[in-house]
């Protein structure tokens, strides 16, 4: 990723973005830009939209509560969504916020919620998913918002993946010492297949589950080490895995 302004705060609106264009910033928005960073007409603002790209604007206030942005220039072309899915089964509320933000700090491209039999809980707040991906998005200089497809039972879940996509399978009872090694034997790093990973609930998953998944070809089970992880932080360890072997951080 090209390097970039930290010092100017990032904004995600979900409007068409070109040189000129006017945009105006709903009113939480206009509060952080006004009251709680205090930014005014000459401070450097960053939008993007997951389309057309990184833009530098400028502030305008028309209230006290309310502002605009207009686009002045684009400094970053818009890149292509990162080819990783990332399959999960959901978590409690505190613990998911963490995970879809490490997740999209991590590279992926499509975040999926999974439930299985051990899942803690299927009342699932989507928009509040997706508020944690693009929050982290604009923390991080990242463009590209990930996909984040319904929620889906397991059997459904593995289904939609294509089979060339190689599934890594986060499996605490995997007899593999070496992940690394694991990785590089189930795929050429010179020439990756498009990747997804899948974790597991904290409760693991149940023998039928697991004989489901290493039924499905081009699957790699996965061990994360001799220590069992909280799955949020299995998260962040197997997309680190995989993105330093088979993905764009090689």
């Amino acid at each position: 990723m090209a390097a970039y302004d930290f010092t100017a705060p990032r904004l995600y609106i979900d409007s068409p973005l070109l040189a000129g264009a006017i945009l105006p910033l709903d009113r939480a928005q206009a509060n952080y830009l006004l009251n709680v960073l205090r930014r005014g007409p000459q401070d450097p603002v960053l939008v993007f939209n997951g389309r057309d790209g990184e833009w530098r604007a400028a502030i305008g206030q028309t209230g006290r509560k309310s502002a605009e942005l207009t686009l002045l220039e684009r400094t970053r072309p818009q890149p292509g969504k990162a080819d990783l899915h990332y399959l999960f089964a959901p978590l409690k509320s505190a613990r998911l916020d963490y995970l879809a933000q490490k997740a999209v700090e991590m590279g992926a491209g499509t975040i999926r919620p999974v439930f299985t039999r051990y899942t803690q809980g299927e009342k699932l707040n989507t928009e509040r998913l997706r508020a944690n991906a693009i929050e982290a998005a604009e923390q991080c200089g990242i463009l590209a918002i990930p996909d984040l497809p319904q929620p889906a039972r397991l059997p459904a879940a593995l289904a939609d993946l294509s089979l060339e996509r190689l599934l890594v399978f986060c499996d605490e009872d995997a007899a593999v010492s070496d992940p690394i090694e694991a990785l590089k034997q189930a795929a050429d790093p010179g020439a990756p297949p498009p990747l997804a990973v899948l974790i597991g609930p904290e409760g693991g998953f149940a023998a039928e589950e697991r004989a489901l998944i290493l039924e499905r070809p081009n699957t790699v089970a996965l061990s994360l080490g001799p220590r069992i992880l909280r799955a949020d932080t299995a998260a962040v360890v197997a997309l680190a895995l995989v993105q330093s072997v088979l993905g764009d951080t090689r």
